[in-house]
């Protein structure tokens, strides 16, 4: 049985820049799955910056947080661990970078499109490897800062296909409830509905959710690989 597909777009200067369509399916042992597929269209290919990555650490997980490893850590294993969260096409040209306890952030190899991967720290909690674009670092910053709601103008994409940690699926700023184990996902930055569209808000093993729902940092997790 197939459901009428609902379809989410944003628009940025007349061009579509991202469509989500949510089609629901029921498989041969009547589970429903939620696929989603989503296309970008790139308004223009010049001039993307890597923005505002000077940002401090936030305690709970998918912020753009210090690296705590070792600091005579090979910078090519850092580089290894950073670029195993994307997709090889997002992998091979973006730029690598780590932030240090003050929020410094140092560039451990240049890249031209405008994705930021970072190392992470795999033996801390909620502080993965992960890759980020233009608009998801505007929103870790924000986060980081504690402001009243993400700036960014258009959703961000972030991927952490190596898996992550984190704290809870509902409290931003949650530092001390158990670590919850998530697996291969992938992200847009943009305060989804869950009522508007009928995603849930805990953690599931596939399909997708609305993490921290009914907060200005609400974002949608697509598990597994775009």
């Amino acid at each position: 049985m197939r459901h009428a597909p609902c379809a989410i777009s944003m628009r940025l200067n007349g061009r579509i820049c991202i469509e989500l369509v949510d089609v629901r399916i029921t498989g041969k042992y009547g589970e429903e799955v939620l696929m989603f597929h989503m296309k970008v269209v790139l308004a223009t290919l010049a001039a993307l910056l890597i923005a505002s990555v000077g940002s401090r650490a936030a305690a709970q997980a998918h912020t753009a947080q210090p690296s705590a490893v070792h600091s005579d850590e090979l910078t090519q294993t850092k580089i290894t661990r950073a670029l195993s969260a994307a997709p090889p096409d997002v992998a091979k040209a973006a730029t690598v970078a780590e932030m240090d306890g003050q929020g410094k952030m140092t560039v451990l190899r240049a890249g031209t499109n405008g994705f930021t991967c970072m190392p992470g720290d795999p033996t801390g909690v909620g502080n993965p490897a992960m890759c980020a674009d233009q608009a998801s670092m505007q929103w870790f910053k924000d986060f980081a800062e504690h402001k009243p709601k993400p700036t960014n103008t258009v959703p961000g994409i972030t991927y952490m296909l190596a898996g992550a940690t984190q704290r809870s699926d509902s409290d931003p700023y949650d530092t001390t409830s158990p670590a919850i184990t998530v697996g291969p996902h992938w992200m847009i930055m943009w305060p989804f509905d869950p009522k508007a569209t009928g995603l849930p808000t805990t953690h599931t093993p596939m399909g997708a959710y609305i993490m921290w729902a009914g907060t200005p940092y609400a974002h949608l997790h697509i598990m597994g690989r775009p």
